[in-house]
């Protein structure tokens, strides 16, 4: 019997999030090489977008730097490494770009060089937060944040709790967005995305609110509940932003789906492209608001 649009696009995120739980509570370099894969398969969606508006990024380039960076996380999350060299990621490979599309053919344009480097940014810098987050315990943080229960068992690290509930409020921003906007948009949000509407927003940052505010209860956070309430606002406000960015770009290609590797999800950047900028919003919240937690 062949499934429909509905029971593929189910069946695939169910299968996504089996996997993220996975990855995800396994940690360390299994969760490092599972975001170098999704990083992989999504920047090639990416530049192939960028292809369709007459650009040429330096993709070898940009691939081989945004590996080298997620390995170079790691490496520093371990202790092995200073995050001087991983700061230096950067820079050196906007170089690298730089000097790469000068030795092509035909010299590189403006365009060129800024959708390389901002391909570097966008799926590269920017999960690599997903790394720090994961591995909070380990990293030398503020006043040492603590953000289980001293009574919890180990296994259930700081960095393994705030990337789990990170991810879904992610989720509840996705569910409560689209349950919302069926049952109640009419309000156009953008016309980037005309199918988002203000309704489907606001239940989307309602259920990340609210989702947020119960994490921080149960967790015993100080403020507990408006700590995770703001956390699950901050998540909702980006995960937002990531969407449509995406959208704002394949309206810029002229295509519906970044691509077709999921069943009734399309490709991969259009799965993730919630998950690209929260994770250093939450990371450097987490710094800046150290205080609260002790």
């Amino acid at each position: 019997m062949l499934l429909g649009s509905y029971e593929k696009r189910f069946i695939s995120g169910l299968a996504a999030g089996l996997f993220g739980l996975l990855i995800v509570g396994l940690g360390g370099w299994w969760f490092t090489f599972a975001v170098g894969l999704i990083v992989q398969l999504a920047l090639l969606e990416f530049f192939r977008m960028a292809e369709f508006t007459g650009i040429r990024p330096a993709t070898k380039t940009t691939l081989v730097a945004c590996q080298l960076l997620l390995v170079l996380t790691q490496l520093a999350c371990d202790g092995h490494i200073s995050y001087d060299l991983v700061g230096a990621v950067l820079p050196l490979s906007g170089a690298a770009v730089c000097g790469w599309l000068l030795l092509q053919p035909v010299t590189g344009s403006i365009a060129d060089i800024a959708a390389s480097i901002f391909g570097l940014f966008y799926l590269g810098f920017l999960p690599s937060h997903w790394l720090k987050l994961r591995s909070l315990i380990s990293i030398d943080l503020p006043n040492d944040i603590n953000l289980v229960p001293s009574i919890w068992p180990e296994i259930y690290s700081s960095g393994m709790i705030i990337t789990l509930i990170s991810c879904l409020m992610i989720v509840a921003t996705d569910i409560g967005s689209y349950a919302f906007g069926i049952k109640f948009g009419s309000t156009p949000l953008s016309p980037i995305s005309p199918s988002k509407t203000i309704e489907g927003a606001l239940g989307g940052f309602f259920s990340s609110i609210l989702l947020g505010g119960i994490f921080g209860v149960f967790l015993e956070w100080k403020y507990g509940f408006l700590i995770g309430a703001f956390l699950g606002f901050l998540i909702a406000f980006f995960a937002l932003i990531g969407d449509l960015v995406e959208s704002m770009m394949k309206r810029d290609a002229g295509i519906k789906d970044s691509g077709n590797v999921l069943p009734g999800h399309g490709g991969i950047l259009d799965r993730i492209d919630s998950y690209l900028f929260t994770p250093a919003v939450v990371y450097y919240t987490l710094i800046l608001i150290h205080p609260v937690f002790n």
